[in-house]
Order: C-alpha cells, then sequence, then structure tokens
C-alpha cells in the first residue's frame, strides 16, 4: 500500500455513528490494514505504519486515538467465532506433528477456527517454517467444503460451482480434515510437509491423527 492510498484508507476507515445527538468515532480502525492480496491468509491484518511504502519510505505511526487503544487488560475479544479452545487446538496440532514424526517426517500442522483463523500453529524440529502456511490453506479448503481436503481435491476440478468457491488463499490438495461438533463445523486441521507418492496423503494421516487426539474433548 503506497502513502497516498494509506492516507486515502484512513479517512476511509473511520466510522462515524449519529444516535440521538451523539457522534462516535471510531478512530481505533487506523491501526489495521487489510491484506494486499487476495492470497492472503484471514487475519493477516498488518498495521499500516513502521513498514516500508512502495517508493521505500517508512510509513509513520498515526495519531493514537483518544482514550488510547481497546485492547488492554480486561477488553472484548477481538473474536467470538466458534472453534477449538486454545489448548485443545495446541494439542490436535502437537499430535498431528507427532504422528508424521513417529513415521520419519517432518511437517507443519495448523488448526483454525470457523472463521478460518489460526488456533494453533506448530512445526516440526528440522521442518521449513513455512509448511503451518500451507497446511492453513489446506484447512481453509476442508473448511469451506466441509470434508477432507483430498475429497475437495478430486470434486473441485469436476464441478463448476464448487470451484466458483475456491479463493486464493486456498491449497486443494490432500493433507487437511474438517473438525465437527454436532454436525456443525468448527474449524479444520491441516498438515503439510510429508513426503509421499500421493500428495497430501501422508499429511492427512497426520491431521486425522491430531482430530481423534481431541474429538471426545470438542465442544
Amino acid at each position: 500500500m503506497n502513502l497516498i492510498a494509506w492516507k486515502a484508507w484512513i479517512g476511509g476507515g473511520i466510522l462515524v455513528i449519529a444516535c440521538a445527538g451523539i457522534v462516535t468515532a471510531a478512530t481505533e480502525g487506523v491501526f489495521h490494514d487489510k491484506p494486499a492480496s487476495p492470497r492472503s491468509l484471514p487475519a493477516d491484518n498488518l498495521p499500516p505504519f513502521g513498514m516500508l511504502d512502495d517508493s521505500g519510505q517508512l510509513l509513520p505511526t498515526p495519531p493514537m486515538p483518544a482514550g488510547g487503544l481497546r485492547r488492554g487488560p480486561g477488553s472484548p475479544a477481538e473474536s467470538t467465532a466458534r472453534g477449538p479452545t486454545l489448548e485443545v487446538a495446541i494439542e490436535a496440532a502437537r499430535a498431528a506433528v507427532d504422528s508424521c514424526g513417529a513415521a520419519g517426517y517432518r511437517i507443519g500442522a495448523t488448526v483454525i477456527d470457523s472463521a478460518g483463523e489460526a488456533r494453533a500453529m506448530l512445526t516440526a524440529d528440522g521442518s521449513d517454517g513455512s509448511h503451518v502456511f500451507v497446511a492453513m490453506r489446506k484447512a481453509l479448503t476442508a473448511l469451506t467444503f466441509k470434508m477432507p481436503s483430498s475429497a475437495a481435491s478430486q470434486l473441485v476440478p469436476k464441478d463448476k460451482a464448487l470451484l466458483a468457491r475456491v479463493t486464493p488463499n486456498m491449497f486443494v490438495d490432500g493433507g487437511a480434515v474438517p473438525i465437527l461438533v454436532g454436525g456443525e463445523v468448527i474449524g479444520a486441521i491441516g498438515a503439510s510437509g510429508a513426503g509421499g507418492t500421493v500428495i497430501g496423503q501422508q499429511d492427512e494421516r497426520c491431521a486425522v491423527a491430531g482430530l481423534n487426539k481431541i474429538k471426545s474433548r470438542l465442544k
């Protein structure tokens, strides 16, 4: 985002609400940015300052909103999306990593919630750190289509309606499974980095191992 666009974004990012003579400005919006690319993952929102713009200049920090940011102790939750708890998500990701490790593979595993945002991301020792992001892209596929990403990879190319639901930030291949509670999909777990003659097959086995580890504790 260049400086001109950034200034325009700030101007458009202030929401003014008038009701019964009261005017409130949600100025905290200037501290959030949206991903510049449709390939960006959910929640990949970077502050529009402290980074270089298109001309190589460092974007300045905007003035602090009156009263400061509403993200201090006791502030409301930023997300209320349903999904595995932190403890459960970490346990699932660790089980997936350990399962692949026992089979001789170093992988990355990611658990996401129902909004597609990361709850836990773990990388095995000696593994390429990029695997957790591929795993998240697979998990987005499983979440969107409510089926293992391997099944989606078989169906999507044959169905234009399904293909239309694929977004640029998905990786449509084996390696992820949805997380369901009472028939409702509340998230997904993905794995990436395992080898094999069938792409994603071993990854998905490890993702299933992670899911099986937490099934009895989901709610």
